[in-house]
């Protein structure tokens, strides 16, 4: 089963940072495409990044391009999204998942809990 536990969430003031952290539970990562996820209140789930298991290519969302980082640190099964500039539209909770490819925005598996990220002043 594709678990994952998120963390790194918390409380920044516009223009602050963060990094999340997706760790993979019970399997091991490298051979598939990690993908974060956001959702905000009263919204459905919206793809932020995906980075690939083969050659590592990653994908943004065009609302977070340049300013957010995905990674993967396979020794550590873990994949990282430094969020950089962030805004109050940032604000949500984000998840990770395994998505049949980068492009795709179903994922195997269920949700995890999530991490919330806060955005305000």
């Amino acid at each position: 089963q594709l678990q994952f536990v998120e963390s790194g969430g918390g409380l920044v003031q516009p223009g602050g940072s963060l990094r999340l952290s997706c760790a993979a539970s019970g399997f091991t990562l490298d051979y598939y495409a990690i993908k974060w996820f956001r959702q905000a209140p009263g919204k459905e789930h919206e793809g932020v990044s995906c980075i690939d298991s083969s050659d590592g290519s990653t994908v943004y969302a065009d609302f977070v391009k340049g300013r957010f980082t995905i990674s993967r640190d396979n020794v550590k099964n873990t994949v990282y999204l430094q969020m950089n500039s962030l805004k109050p539209d940032d604000t949500a909770v984000y998840y990770c998942a395994v998505p049949p490819d980068c492009s795709s925005r179903t994922i195997f598996g269920s949700w995890g809990q999530g991490t919330q990220v806060t955005v305000s002043s």
